[in-house]
């Protein structure tokens, strides 16, 4: 029976829930606004049919800026503080890194400098590094400020956050720049002494993951998830607005279709995603992982018209969304690599099935994410139908009783990680889990 793909191409339900959320203002993680959004995703799924919609609450390290500023010889080059930032001052010559990539920290003298690296990485290069990577390369070579530069033209300075589990503010005062103004200080000041300030209102907050549930009360559950924070800078519409907008669209196809779960269904939208998976960590560590079949992770949707779903090395992920494709005739691309970034990660690193589910992208990077220009307009409502009539027969899928994606074993994850060159970089930054399991 396949009425329930009309009534989702014909759907408002996720768009006007996106509307809404990009039209609050700052959903910065701990803030009033991400609880506003919290709450209007509850109500949301509980009005899609969704049962037992609620909130649970988390304390976090808060972070809300309050300024900052690059001072170079007589100029005043613009920037913005990165979320938990230290609130500090640095002043010392500036190091224009590139790329930034590994083998450049080892070979420059950074000690007691101010370090600015690139957002992208080199053609050459056969994996992607994250801000957070390059950011403690810095700190563990001994600079005093870091300038992260966005290789996105547009005037755009990017954000993105610093710190790690254990030391939720970062260690130097870290800023971002447009491409212009990284070429500026580039051009004219490489080697020169610069001024660095960032001033932050660092106190404790509460987040909060919102839940509901869909299907049989069995055991055994599939979730569904998102992250419901975005930067403050912008209306995080890409990241993640249009992934969680995707949760209440499929719960909205699964409410008419719940008779088709053999499975729970449980849709989580998670708070504090931008300031480390924090939502997602605090779950996953309360979680029983043999009771889950799967993770849908919708972070990065919508932006393009194809599907990319990263399967994280699970063979029956790959299949299952191959069966999908092969059923309505629509490209999915599947990336078997590992992708250690989103909400998906504190539970496919312990060996728990998991897609990433985003958007394809010839580009490097986030586009407009993490920028001023992430707003609403740069999406259309047929992708977020035609790709919420996809999963929605995915989730029916991995749902089935006698569908089963074996769950991995944390060691073969680990070593993956090895042989993809993630590890040092997971190393360096505090995300890396296994030591009680490696040499």
């Amino acid at each position: 029976m396949t009425d329930w793909i009309g009534n989702v191409f014909t759907s408002d339900v996720g768009w006007t829930h996106l509307e809404r959320l990009v039209d609050i203002g700052t959903r910065m993680a701990g803030s009033d606004g991400e609880r506003e959004a919290a709450e209007l995703t509850r109500d949301a799924l509980a009005d899609a049919g969704a049962r037992n919609a609620r909130l649970e609450s988390f304390d976090i390290q808060g972070w809300t800026r309050e300024g900052s500023e690059i001072t170079a010889g007589e100029t005043s080059q613009n920037c913005i503080a990165l979320p938990r930032s230290p609130a500090d001052r640095a002043t010392a010559p500036l190091v224009d890194l590139g790329y930034g990539l590994p083998a450049d920290f080892e070979a420059t003298d950074l000690e007691g400098a101010i370090v600015m690296v690139r957002s992208d990485i080199p053609d050459y290069y056969d994996r992607y590094l994250h801000r957070r990577e390059k950011y403690y390369h810095a700190v563990e070579n001994g600079a005093v400020g870091f300038v992260y530069r966005n290789h996105v033209e547009g005037c755009l300075p990017p954000t993105g956050s610093v710190g790690t589990d254990e030391d939720p503010i970062g260690e130097i005062p870290a800023v971002g720049v447009s491409s212009e103004v990284g070429a500026r200080l580039a051009r004219r000041f490489d080697g020169e002494e610069i001024e660095l300030t960032v001033e932050a209102d660092i106190s404790p907050a509460t987040s909060q993951n919102v839940h509901a549930e869909l299907g049989p009360d069995t055991d055994e559950c599939v979730l569904v998830t998102s992250h419901v924070d975005a930067h403050d800078i912008a209306e995080g519409a890409a990241d993640n607005g249009a992934g969680t907008a995707m949760v209440v669209e499929l719960a909205n196809a699964l409410a008419a279709r719940e008779d088709d779960l053999e499975t729970r269904v449980e849709f989580v939208a998670y708070g504090a995603e931008e300031v480390g998976l924090v939502g997602s960590n605090y779950h996953a560590e309360r979680a029983d992982y043999d009771a889950i079949k799967a993770v849908v992770n919708n972070d990065g949707v919508v932006s393009d018209r194809t599907l990319s779903l990263t399967t994280h090395g699970f063979d029956g992920l790959e299949s299952a969304a191959d069966e999908i494709a092969d059923r309505y005739d629509h490209p999915i691309e599947t990336v078997p690599k590992l992708g250690p970034h989103s909400d998906h990660w504190p539970f496919v690193q312990w060996g728990v099935p998991g897609y990433h589910v985003k958007s394809t992208s010839d580009e490097v990077g986030r586009g407009w994410g993490h920028t001023f220009a992430d707003t609403i307009e740069k999406l259309e409502p047929r992708t977020l139908r035609e790709q919420a009539i996809l999963l929605t027969d995915l989730v029916v899928e991995l749902a089935r009783e006698d569908a089963t994606v074996e769950h991995r074993d944390p060691d073969a994850i680990a070593a993956d990680l090895e042989a993809q060159d993630l590890a040092d970089g997971m190393r360096v930054t505090g995300d890396w889990p296994y030591d009680e399991r490696s040499d």
